[in-house]
């Protein structure tokens, strides 16, 4: 299985971007503590987790409509206690506790901790809050999952009880047997953003005005504007999330164009990422201190990018050349 994202490779100097790993659809295979639709949903498996490991026998019983049969208890770790067995008509979600401002959008990657529930037997077959949370892509996850997640607010606390087709189906999984429904509290630690996020911060002036259209942003030079001589860093939007640090893997989507007449340079408006400080020098000075959800105009002078311009990878890039980035920062790690 594979993350999504791509790597910060046009921004990575010399020799240091063969040690990049492309995290790709085709490329590495993504940390075994990751969730999948084939494999267990655990990130480390708990110790409680040998009740399951037995096949359960299949139970006929008449599924209920809602998740009013279950109750769940305790603060910090939660329990969850049904009558079994249980199944339901369709995979329902209830809000246990309400989270922030920050929703989760339905490609995000998400940190998270839950205790997962046999519906066939009433027994609990796995918990991270006795190992470490999970973090994992929710297009990697069992559908199940993903409907649980995906538009809740970071911070929430959700129950979930889903229907075996939403869960592993007719095959089953590791200490799942076939056509099994599961129910699982889900607490909602962090999440990755779509775009930035957080409050608009009014730039100074004299600066390209950065608007957006169809989604990506645009930018006007001044006219008769000079390139400063200096790293210019302008944040447009303050995020809410976890602050970059000079080694940390950012993923984030950007813009770039050449000072000098305004044209597009590179167009990345997607997730990329990388480690800040195998990047270009105006990124890992311009970059370290923000937040993700951010989203920050950086102007970067030739000496703090390509000074003596760039032939590969394309575009390629002549020398002196200064560049004007718009950069979302999504998630930091």
């Amino acid at each position: 299985m594979t993350y999504t994202a791509r790597t910060l490779r046009n921004l990575v100097l010399g020799a240091a971007a063969a040690s990049l790993i492309a995290l790709t659809a085709c490329g590495s295979a993504a940390p075994e503590d990751t969730p999948s639709p084939t494999d267990s949903v655990s990130a480390t498996p708990s110790a409680s987790a040998s009740p399951s490991a037995s096949p359960s026998p299949t139970v006929s019983v008449s599924p209920s409509p809602d998740l009013s049969g279950i109750t769940v208890t305790g603060d910090d770790r939660p329990k969850i206690e049904v009558k079994a067995p249980w199944n339901i008509a369709s995979t329902q979600v209830k809000v246990l506790k309400e989270g922030g401002k920050q929703i989760v959008g339905e490609n995000a990657t998400v940190t998270v901790d839950y205790v997962g529930v046999n519906g066939t037997t009433g027994e609990e077959f796995e918990s991270s809050f006795e190992s470490q949370p999970a973090q994992f892509p929710l297009g990697y996850v069992v559908a199940g999952f993903k409907k649980a997640i995906a538009g809740q607010a970071v911070g929430s606390r959700v129950l979930v009880g889903m229907t075996s087709d939403d869960a592993y189906g007719e095959k089953g999984n590791q200490g799942i047997p076939p056509n099994t429904p599961l129910i699982f509290v889900i607490d909602i630690r962090s999440a990755s953003f779509d775009e930035a996020f957080g409050e608009e911060v009014k730039p100074a002036k004299g600066l390209p005005a950065v608007t957006m259209k169809d989604g990506k942003p645009e930018i006007a030079i001044p006219d008769g504007a000079k390139a400063p001589e200096k790293l210019v860093v302008q944040e447009l939007v303050k995020g809410p999330g976890a602050k970059v640090e000079k080694d940390s893997t950012i993923t984030v989507q950007y813009r770039s164009w050449t000072y000098a007449d305004g044209k597009i340079f590179e167009d990345a408006w997607q997730a990329q990422q990388g480690s800040l400080d195998k990047l270009i020098a105006g990124w890992q000075e311009g970059l370290v201190g923000k937040t993700a959800g951010s989203r920050v105009l950086l102007i970067v002078p030739p000496a703090k990018a390509y000074p003596d311009g760039r032939e590969t990878p394309k575009p390629t890039l002549a020398a002196g050349q200064t560049l004007v980035y718009v950069v979302d920062i999504l998630d930091v790690a």
